[in-house]
């Protein structure tokens, strides 16, 4: 069976800057339709998921979920969104990178159609993706295999107390500040609610450094978010 390849995984998180309200509609409207091109024209090297945070968090307006065979594809796209009439209103505050890995402690416990220990990230269509980087404290990785699956085996017991929320886990050790992002999707951000406050108390949580800032986005088709900055 040929070895499926690794995906890289971007969340990139961009800010408008107000200037680009003041502009003439028609310069808006240009500018706007040649960030669209640059997106489609990768459609076919990568797949990009586009959501918009405009009024969720302040200093965030729009998130591309990135994925892509190779790390080029994604700095070309990039290049080409930035050379373009509204690119040039766009900053980013935050972007994460991270691959794609089989995970140690997860593989026949994953939720029906879940991508999670598998090698080749497929977004699904729920309305709401859930974003934050994720790092353990150095304690958790001096646990013995064990006891580390041990308390995985909790924290996936309460998961699939909540069908309704699919995880998608990516990994940046070595390759980002973070050592993990994890992404869920959802159409019920209530169900995902309560399954992050049961988290907390499940004790793989006490060996959790970092798991901030965390991002609520709305899925639209790439011309409807960017609407909502600025019509």
């Amino acid at each position: 069976m040929p070895e499926i390849q690794r995906q890289y995984v971007n969340y990139l998180f961009f800010k408008l800057d107000p200037l680009w309200r003041r502009l003439p509609k028609e310069e808006r409207e240009a500018g706007k339709q040649e960030f669209m091109n640059a997106v489609e024209a990768f459609r076919k090297k990568s797949l990009t998921v586009v959501y918009s945070t405009v009024g969720i968090r302040p200093e965030v307006d729009l998130m591309l979920w990135r994925i892509s065979p190779d790390l080029e594809t994604l700095q070309e796209m990039m290049a080409k969104m930035q050379s373009s009439g509204l690119g040039k209103y766009l900053n980013t505050p935050y972007s994460y990178l991270a691959m794609t890995k089989r995970s140690m402690y997860v593989d026949k416990h994953a939720h029906e159609g879940s991508e999670s220990s598998r090698l080749k990230v497929v977004p699904g269509e729920a309305k709401y993706l859930f974003i934050y980087p994720f790092v353990k404290t150095r304690d958790w990785y001096l646990l013995t295999k064990s006891a580390r699956q041990g308390m995985m085996n909790e924290h996936i017991e309460i998961g699939h107390k909540y069908p309704t929320v699919k995880i998608n886990t990516s990994y940046s050790f070595g390759l980002d500040d973070a050592e993990f992002v994890v992404a869920f999707e959802s159409d019920y951000p209530t169900d995902f609610l309560d399954l992050v406050m049961e988290l907390r108390s499940a004790e793989a949580s006490r060996y959790t450094l970092l798991d901030t800032p965390i991002f609520t986005c709305v899925r639209k088709n790439l011309k409807d978010a960017l609407d909502d900055l600025g019509d």
